[in-house]
């Protein structure tokens, strides 16, 4: 199976790089990057194919994986416009509908239909990333399968029945990192408040969410149950945990998924027109 990524950046390196420690063979993946130095990179890391422009091989891969920013997206795929048939499309591409991708590569003919909308996030550069995907209704089993088994070789994977869910899993887990790093910030500061130096300060923030985080994700029982068992009636978990009701935080989080959901669509539409 040839794969072919259209973009060599961040993701697609952390992408290629989990495909080739899972079995893919570094001579089946090809990657389209004008920069001569990830070109460089990516060849010498991982040993794949790195070309400056698509060729003949990667207009015939079985897969191309679209892993170029949103803005460029359009421009970037114009040599693919009418060129592809049954080559299975997989776009990385935050906020880019399936329909304005389908479109841009049909060109002058029919819309592309064999689409996957993936929406991963910034823990899959350390292979620990969640992504939400989903498949337009071209796509048959096989090809679901092979599309889990390349994102999957970055974190987990989420799939959806509606494309328009992939907004929410942008304001979930696609943002989610920055308000958990928002998290570790306040809490870094709430320690250098009570006294401790900027090291002890980040260490009992960062081990403290990181042990939360592995407990949650070991036990059967929910977090609602895992935070009760940590709070004692009266006592200091109780205080902490009442002055964050009464701060709102818990309605503020929920507001700001929403918020960034909003976005995700405000920008799918956005990027989605046509421009000269």
């Amino acid at each position: 199976m040839k794969i072919a990524f259209l973009g060599g950046g961040n993701m697609a390196t952390a992408l290629i790089g989990g495909m080739v420690e899972r079995g893919f063979a570094a001579d089946d993946i090809h990657a389209i990057e004008p920069d001569a130095a990830a070109r460089e990179r990516l060849q010498a890391r991982f040993g794949v194919r790195a070309l400056a422009a698509p060729d003949e091989g990667t207009l015939r891969a079985d897969v191309l994986a679209l892993a170029v920013k949103p803005q460029q997206m359009k421009a970037a795929l114009t040599p693919f416009a009418g060129a592809l048939r049954k080559t299975l499309v997989i776009s990385i591409a935050a906020g880019l509908r399936l329909v304005d991708i389908g479109r841009w590569l049909g060109g002058a003919g029919a819309p592309h239909t064999r689409l996957v909308r993936c929406m991963p996030n910034i823990p899959a550069l350390i292979g620990a990333g969640v992504t939400g995907m989903y498949a337009a209704p071209a796509v048959d089993a096989a090809e679901r399968e092979i599309a889990g088994r390349i994102l999957a070789a970055v974190g987990s994977t989420v799939w959806v029945d509606d494309e328009a869910r992939l907004d929410a899993v942008t304001g979930i887990s696609g943002s989610g990192p920055a308000y958990v790093f928002h998290f570790i910030e306040a809490l870094e500061a709430a320690g250098r408040a009570q006294g401790f130096d900027a090291a002890a300060a980040r260490l009992l923030a960062l081990d403290t969410v990181l042990g939360a985080a592995r407990l949650a994700s070991s036990s059967d029982d929910p977090p609602a149950v895992l935070r009760e068992k940590v709070t004692s009636k009266g006592g200091t978990t109780a205080a902490a945990l009442a002055h964050l009701a009464s701060a709102g935080w818990y309605d503020a989080l929920i507001g700001a998924v929403a918020a960034a959901t909003a976005r995700s669509r405000e920008l799918g539409e956005q990027f989605g027109q046509d421009r000269t």
